[in-house]
């Protein structure tokens, strides 16, 4: 079962102790530019992601895409079609506002609202929660999207953060 999916409101709150502040979330997708992004690297960032899932027995679903098409797609125990839902709506954030699903929802949060009142775009289509990363390629700007669904939203956005961190075409 997700967290998402059992939550009483639709845009969870968090304690300031353990979110990030929206500087800290924008320096990360600062920092976390590709130099490229070919079918090779989506399938080397998917499979990081799996391993990382693996290990940790995180009962997600994953999923690439670059400009329209899904490069990538995984399915762990435990995942439901359910996380295939929501990482469809997490991505559709990324795809319209080019920035990580996290970061639209904590900008709606800072301002005292919600993503759903702020945005007045249909929640079953879109879902400012998360664990949709954009693919920001240098010289050409957020052409995809990484995404993870089945934890609580921040370990969402968190494990995918680490795996980009740690790809090797990011050190």
């Amino acid at each position: 079962m997700t967290h998402e999916t059992h939550t009483p409101e639709i845009t969870p709150k968090f304690h300031p102790e353990i979110t990030p502040s929206l500087e800290e979330l924008e320096a990360q997708e600062r920092r976390l530019v590709f130099p490229r992004f070919t079918y090779e690297d989506a399938w080397a960032l998917g499979s990081l992601l799996v391993e990382m899932a693996r290990e940790r027995q995180a009962p997600v679903a994953i999923d690439i895409h670059r400009a329209g098409q899904q490069l990538f797609h995984a399915a762990l125990p435990g995942s439901t079609p359910d996380n295939d839902a929501w990482i469809a709506r997490k991505r559709r954030v990324v795809e319209r506002y080019g920035t990580s699903s996290y970061i639209v929802g904590a900008r709606s949060r800072a301002k005292g609202t919600t993503f759903e009142d702020s945005s007045r775009l249909d929640p079953d289509t879109y879902a400012a929660h998360g664990g949709s990363f954009p693919v920001h390629v240098e010289g050409a700007g957020v052409i995809g999207s990484v995404t993870v669904s089945g934890l609580p939203q921040l370990e969402d956005h968190r494990m995918v953060v680490e795996a980009v961190e740690h790809f090797p075409e990011k050190q």
